[in-house]
């Protein structure tokens, strides 16, 4: 395994993240369990969760996922210790006012519902989940201030922001002397480039880690068409990406006609493309089973030289960053 730093941080990552969401709605509590202990036989220490991962179709049963992770870690063997873990808070948990978003008070039972669910005493990197436009910067991190003075969050990160919601926090936790965010998760993969126009240059500029997810665009770039004709394909793992897959066929045939002709698998260049990528600290990769985990590992046995590279930019354009990218 590969490790790097999270961002400008001294905290040691592994390259690859073991995105969790699956784990109850479609992986049983049983296999979640063998997974995370093969993650941490392959060397891979960083896991992603959130408050509200493991709700069923109806939208019940959130918070079953930390749980999973809770029984997990009780098992002993040094589960916990060997692990950096990353939940999340935004989405609302109940009905009930102040259950959701950012408010401090919204934070503080968010943070005590997630220890109290993964069964730990602190959370390594707690990230909002979203940007709460409702709530002023001077009260989030005056919240998370207090978090990490009783030791129950050590980093804070962020998911889903816009370039420019980096730089306000930025900003407001400097005027404060606080770390401010550490890290930002991202859709970013080579269908879904938007984040190269403001997210990453902002990034990069503050030193955070870049956190991609949904690396695989849902499937879609991990040999959708071949198992199509196989018939292996199974639609509802697509969810909305179907239409996705319709709208790029000829550039999803191509790309996996590329990836058949260098002998790897479709799923298997998606990551290694995103680990070329310079500001990227660990894509979240999210198995449903074993075999899915192990095709992730050899992502990072293969090395992309600059022809390949250039092939898989003309299949999938990418953004200059802004404004350059529509201005001069």
């Amino acid at each position: 395994m590969e490790f790097t730093h999270l961002g400008r941080t001294g905290l040691t990552v592994s390259r690859l993240c073991l995105g969790t969401m699956n784990f109850g709605p479609h992986t049983e509590e049983p296999d979640a369990h063998l997974i995370m202990d093969s993650a941490h036989e392959r060397g891979i220490n960083f896991f992603d969760t959130s408050n509200s991962y493991g709700r069923d179709a109806e939208g019940k049963q959130k918070g079953r996922t930390e749980e999973i992770i809770g029984r997990w870690f009780a098992k002993g063997g040094g589960r916990r210790e060997r692990t950096v873990l990353a939940t999340k808070a935004y989405a609302p948990m109940g009905d009930w006012p102040n259950e959701g978003r950012l408010s401090a008070l919204a934070i503080r039972r968010a943070v005590e519902g997630s220890l109290r669910r993964l069964g730990t005493d602190h959370i390594d990197l707690y990230q909002m989940h979203h940007i709460d436009r409702d709530t002023p910067w001077e009260e989030i991190w005056q919240a998370m201030e207090v978090l990490v003075a009783q030791g129950k969050i050590i980093y804070v990160g962020s998911s889903n922001f816009a370039g420019w919601h980096i730089a306000q926090a930025q900003g407001a936790a400097k005027a404060r002397q606080f770390l401010g965010l550490v890290s930002e998760q991202s859709l970013y993969n080579l269908l879904d480039r938007t984040i190269e126009l403001e997210v990453i240059p902002a990034v990069e500029h503050y030193g955070l880690g870049l956190l991609p997810w949904s690396p695989l665009r849902s499937g879609v770039l991990s040999g959708a068409l071949r198992k199509e004709r196989e018939g292996t394909l199974v639609r509802g793992a697509l969810t909305h990406a179907g239409e996705i897959l319709e709208a790029n066929r000829s550039r999803i045939q191509a790309y996996e006609d590329l990836a058949a002709e260098l002998g790897e698998h479709p799923a298997d260049l998606a990551l290694a493309w995103l680990l070329s990528r310079p500001a990227v600290t660990a894509p979240i990769v999210g198995p449903r089973t074993l075999g899915h985990l192990d095709a992730a590992v050899h992502a990072l046995d293969i090395k992309l030289d600059d022809e390949v590279l250039a092939r898989l930019d003309v299949l999938f354009p990418g953004r200059k960053p802004a404004p350059e990218d529509y201005a001069w």
